[in-house]
């Protein structure tokens, strides 16, 4: 009878050990590197005597000399035994940073861990300006001052509420009914707001050109502000580029003029949330991204799109991929580049 129960209980223990070890992810490298950018000189400028250390003598500081600056940092998680046959590249939006697709303002596991588990190698990448790529000094390299993104333009523009709709009292605050973005987490969601500029485009582009060389052939999954850098990666190097989801891409090359003859062999997928037409900003954009999709499907290219209203699920927000049923999105989406014969 003892020995039976030895029996039992090793069952039992060997069962929950292959429960572990299955649903552990095989890593075989983490690591980071900062691409792109350029070197600049300054001269002119003056001295200033600064304590850096409380408690410190001070010290004359001289900010003239050689920098390295408009770099863009990334971060990688390759597995033992991918399934997709090629990396992801995951690209955030405006005045956010890599952050976007780690793990959620309610503690909730990010899209990060969801595509690691769902098999992909996953590239998480700080832009130009943002996160831990390489700043640079105003007015002399980056051109005009940043700005800063207030609560209430992200509680109102993200959809999160209606226009209107944001008080600085949580409790004050209307969501739009039935949003799925959690909202007990806003205040930490805004906690990732970091400062932007508007005349950084071009080295931002150039760095993001400098890290698909270097890291595709690739997926790339880019949302919001990211869109117009990701599609014009692509026009640039369409062998490299493998599929791009556009996750609410607020823009795009111009459709009037863009080469889509080049785009043909990338596979898009438009995903899209709820509430779009309740806001005039969203429906400029989304008129745009229809025009650029269909133009791509006219010359012979796939351009598929994910509105999830049309699937019967209701609320999502721009923040898609923080909301209650973004890991659902996400299945869509793995099931959608599965599709695409980009996994094995």
């Amino acid at each position: 009878m003892r020995n039976a129960w030895k029996l039992a209980l090793l069952g039992i223990a060997a069962a929950a050990l292959a429960g572990c070890s299955t649903s552990a992810l095989q890593v075989a490298d983490v690591g980071s590197y900062h691409v792109g950018g350029r070197a600049v000189t300054l001269t002119g400028l003056p001295e200033k005597e600064l304590v850096f250390t409380p408690g410190a003598p001070p010290l004359t500081f001289d900010p003239n000399g050689d920098f390295e600056v408009e770099g863009l940092y990334a971060r990688y998680t390759r597995l033992a035994n991918p399934k997709g046959r090629y990396p992801l590249l995951l690209w955030h939006g405006g005045g956010l940073s890599g952050v976007t697709w780690e793990t959620k303002p309610d503690g909730q596991p990010g899209w990060e861990n969801h595509f690691l588990r769902a098999g992909w190698d996953v590239y998480v990448s700080d832009a130009v300006e943002r996160g831990r790529a390489s700043w640079a000094r105003y007015p002399e390299i980056f051109k005009s001052e940043p700005f800063f993104r207030p609560k209430k333009e992200g509680w109102e523009l993200f959809r999160i509420g209606e226009t209107g709709s944001y008080d600085t009292d949580p409790a004050k605050r209307r969501a739009l009914p039935g949003t799925q973005f959690p909202v007990a987490s806003f205040d930490q969601f805004a906690k990732q707001a970091i400062p932007r500029w508007s005349t950084n485009d071009a080295a931002t582009q150039a760095a993001y050109d400098a890290y698909v060389q270097k890291a595709c052939p690739c997926v790339i999954v880019v949302h919001s502000q990211g869109g117009n850098f990701a599609f014009n990666s692509a026009l640039k190097y369409p062998d490299k580029v493998r599929a791009i989801v556009a996750v609410e891409t607020s823009g795009s090359p111009n459709p009037e003029t863009t080469d889509f003859a080049r785009l043909k062999g990338v596979p898009m997928l438009w995903v899209w949330g709820d509430n779009l037409e309740r806001y005039p900003f969203w429906t400029r954009i989304t008129a745009q991204q229809e025009n650029f999709r269909q133009r791509l499907i006219a010359a012979g290219g796939t351009g598929d799109r994910l509105l999830l209203p049309e699937l019967g699920w209701r609320g999502n927000s721009h923040m898609l991929m923080m909301d209650r049923n973004s890991d659902a999105i996400a299945e869509r989406v793995d099931q959608w580049l599965a599709k695409q014969g980009l996994k094995r």
